[in-house]
């Protein structure tokens, strides 16, 4: 399993009572992405760029797309850029894949919007993995968890427990969750205001 698959299936199984934002955790499992690759030697950062390594499999559909689709020609990509590019719709594109392979079962009606307690994990390997690595508070997937608002940052500084190129991801992924929110909030603010000049007030 993945850093991305585990995200997901944490965030299905820990945040039933209070599901996770679609986009929210789009840009996290994007953020996730980048972790592994540089994990695997697929990149590598340039401060903030992306520097694609060769090209290769990873053993998981979705990472190798992943991979594939980093920008190979200078002055490449900002982790902020991949974030938005890459995060567009991913989590229904990881959903989907659970669904697929029999890691969860999906609503019978299509038209149901994206939630995560509509969607049931099955009692699988990847899951019971995923809930390990979990309950051992490793630390990259507690801070995309926490991120994505799972549950609380962990208190520990995570310069001290993961390298640069690990905390410049998360940096970025957790300024991309704060510019999403703020811009639902504008768009919420926009529309009161609009719904009370229609009413005349």
């Amino acid at each position: 399993m993945t850093t991305p698959r585990d995200l997901l299936i944490i965030t299905m199984d820990v945040a039933s009572g209070s599901p996770v934002g679609q986009g929210d955790l789009s840009l996290a499992l994007a953020g996730a992405e980048l972790i592994d690759l540089g994990d695997a030697r697929a990149l590598t950062l340039d401060d903030d760029r992306i520097v694609p390594g060769p090209q290769g499999t990873h053993g998981d559909r979705l990472l190798d797309e992943a991979a594939s689709a980093l920008t190979r020609e200078a002055p490449y990509e900002s982790v902020e850029d991949w974030l938005w590019r890459r995060g567009r719709g991913l989590s229904s594109v990881y959903l989907a894949a659970l669904s697929a392979e029999g890691e969860a079962t999906e609503p019978r009606h299509q038209w149901i919007p994206f939630r995560s307690e509509a969607t049931r994990l099955t009692d699988s390997p990847a899951r019971r993995r995923a809930a390990d690595r979990w309950a051992s508070g490793e630390p990259v997937l507690a801070y995309l968890a926490a991120a994505v608002g799972v549950h609380d940052e962990p208190a520990e500084e995570v310069a001290n427990l993961v390298d640069d190129r690990v905390v410049t991801v998360l940096a970025a992924v957790n300024e991309a969750v704060r510019e999403l929110e703020a811009v639902r909030q504008r768009r919420s603010i926009e529309n009161a205001a609009f719904d009370n000049i229609w009413r005349g007030q």
